[in-house]
C-alpha cells in the first residue's frame, strides 16, 4: 500500500484551522517566555527514531502470540510499512534490522525499496539468544559467554556476519544484547562468564570497520532469573571500555529493576562519553515493552531533560542512536508505533522548553522549590501543537492516528496480504 502526499494534505485541511488556533496561542505564550519556537520546531523536525524490523507484527509473550491481520510477510513489506509511518509522522526515517529474522536476499533491491520510502539503515542487531533451524549446536547455556569455545566462536562469527551485512546496507553500528546467564546458583562461574564475554566482544569489535560503533545492551533478568552476564549499565560500561573508544553502552528503558533512576544513568554515561544508543518503551513491572509514554510519561520527560542537557554540553558523547523497542500484544502494531513516536516527540519538546541556565542557577542556589517548578512548568505545558506544527512543516499528518484510520491503512494491508501472514520476530 502507498499513501500519497495529496491524501495527507486533504486530511490535514479538515483540522488545519483548529490546529493553527492552538499553535498560535501556544507560540505567543512561549514567545512571551522568551522561548525560541523556531529552534524547537527545527529540533523536532530533525529528530528521527529507528523502527526495528521485528516490530511491524504482533508481539508475543512466553505463553503465546496472537497474530494481527495484514502483517508484513517479508522485509520488503516491512520497509513499506515503515515508509507509511515515516510519511505520517516524519519521525521514523530509519530501520534497525534484526538478523537472522530479516536477512535481505537482494541487497541492491532492499536498498532501493528503502530509498523509495526515504529510509536509512540504522544499527543492525545480532541474535544469539535463540537457536536457528540450521544450527548444529545450541545457545541454551550461553553464546558469547559459553564455556564451549566452539559455541562461542559460532556466536562471534554470527556477529561478524551481521556487521558485514549491515555494512553493505549502509549501517554504521552493531547492537549486541545477550540472553546469557543462569537460572540456578552454581550453574555458572560469574568471573569466567564475564571474562569470556569480554574476550568475545573484543574479537567482534576488532573485526568491525573503523567507522563503526558497538552498542552493548544490558538487562537485569530474563530469560535467566538468577544471573545475567551483562546485568546492568556498569557492566556494559566496563565492557565498552575494555573494547575501545568506539564501543558504547545502550540503554533500554525496560531493562531496569523497578524504580531505577534511569535519568541518572543517562547523565553519567553521557558525561563519560559512553551513551551510544537508546531503546524507547514503557513498563509497569519489568521489561513489559509497552507503548512509550503509556505508563510513566513524567519519567520519560526527566530522561529527556538529561538527554537534552547532555547533547548540548557533552561534546565527547556522540549523538545517540534512537530506536523504539516495544511489543504490540493487543494493538495494531502501526498504531502502537505512531503513539510511541508521538510520546517521544512530546517528551523531547517538553525538555526543550526547560531554561537550562535558570535551572543551573536554581541548583547553584539550592532553591529546591524553584528547581521543581522549572521542570514541572515545562512538563505541564501542552506541547502537542508544537509537535503537530513540526509535522505540518514537513508535510506529515497533523493527527497521524486519525489519518491512519481515515485512510483505512490496516484494511488495505489486509486486502493485500490477507489475514494469515505472520511477521518474523518474537
Amino acid at each position: 500500500m502507498r499513501i500519497h502526499q495529496n491524501q495527507i494534505s486533504e486530511i490535514n485541511k479538515q483540522k488545519s484551522d483548529e490546529h493553527h488556533r492552538e499553535f498560535s496561542f501556544l507560540s505567543n505564550s512561549l514567545i512571551k517566555r522568551e522561548v525560541d519556537v523556531s529552534w524547537i520546531l527545527q529540533k523536532l523536525s530533525d529528530f528521527q527514531v529507528a523502527i526495528p524490523s521485528w516490530a511491524l507484527g504482533a508481539g508475543g509473550t512466553r505463553f503465546g502470540r496472537f497474530s494481527y491481520a495484514g502483517e508484513p510477510a517479508s522485509l520488503e513489506e516491512k520497509l513499506d510499512d515503515i515508509g507509511i509511518l515515516h510519511l505520517l509522522t516524519n519521525a521514523a526515517g530509519s530501520v534497525s534490522l534484526h538478523i537472522p529474522w530479516d536477512i535481505p536476499e537482494d541487497i541492491s533491491a532492499i536498498k532501493e525499496i528503502a530509498k523509495s520510502n526515504k529510509l536509512l539503515f540504522d544499527a543492525v542487531n545480532s541474535n544469539t539468544f535463540q537457536d536457528q533451524p540450521d544450527m548444529k549446536m545450541s545457545y541454551k547455556f550461553g553464546s558469547l559467554s559459553n564455556a564451549d569455545a566452539v559455541i562461542r566462536m559460532k556466536a562471534i562469527e554470527h556477529n561478524i556476519e551481521v556487521v558485514k551485512l549491515g555494512n553493505a546496507l549502509g549501517s554504521k553500528s552493531l547492537t549486541v544484547w545477550l540472553a546469557d546467564g543462569s537460572n540456578f546458583p552454581g550453574q555458572q562461574n560469574f568471573q569466567s562468564a564475564l571474562k569470556l564475554t569480554q574476550e568475545s566482544l573484543q574479537h567482534i569489535y576488532k573485526a568491525m570497520p573503523e567507522d563503526w560503533k558497538l552498542f552493548i545492551e544490558y538487562k537485569p533478568y530474563e530469560p535467566n532469573f538468577y544471573s545475567t552476564v551483562i546485568q546492568d549499565w556498569g557492566t556494559s560500561f566496563m565492557l565498552a571500555n575494555a573494547c575501545g573508544e568506539r564501543a558504547f553502552t545502550l540503554v533500554d528503558l525496560g531493562h531496569h529493576l523497578p524504580n531505577t533512576n534511569i535519568e541518572q544513568i543517562v547523565a553519567t554515561l553521557m558525561m563519560k562519553g559512553k551513551l551510544g544508543g537508546f531503546h524507547f518503551n514503557d513498563s509497569k513491572y519489568g521489561d513489559d515493552d509497552l507503548t512509550v509514554g503509556s505508563i510513566k510519561p513524567y519519567a520519560l520527560f526527566l530522561i529527556f531533560n538529561e538527554l537534552v542537557f547532555g547533547m548540548e554540553k557533552n561534546s565527547q558523547n556522540p549523538t545517540p542512536a534512537w530506536m523504539i523497542d516495544a511489543s504490540h500484544n493487543v494493538k495494531d502494531p502501526l498504531e502502537d508505533l505512531i503513539q510511541s513516536l508521538e510520546a517521544i516527540m512530546i517528551a523531547y519538546a517538553q525538555a526543550l522548553l526547560i531554561d537550562q541556565n535558570l535551572l543551573r542557577q536554581a541548583q547553584q542556589d539550592h532553591d529546591v522549590v524553584l528547581c521543581q517548578e522549572i521542570l514541572q512548568n515545562a512538563y505541564r505545558t501542552d506541547v502537542r501543537p508544537l509537535v503537530r506544527e513540526a509535522r505540518l512543516l514537513n508535510n506529515a499528518a497533523l493527527y497521524p492516528v486519525d489519518a491512519y484510520r481515515e485512510l483505512a491503512v490496516r484494511r488495505s494491508l489486509i486486502d493485500e496480504r490477507g489475514t494469515k501472514t505472520v511477521a518474523t520476530g518474537l
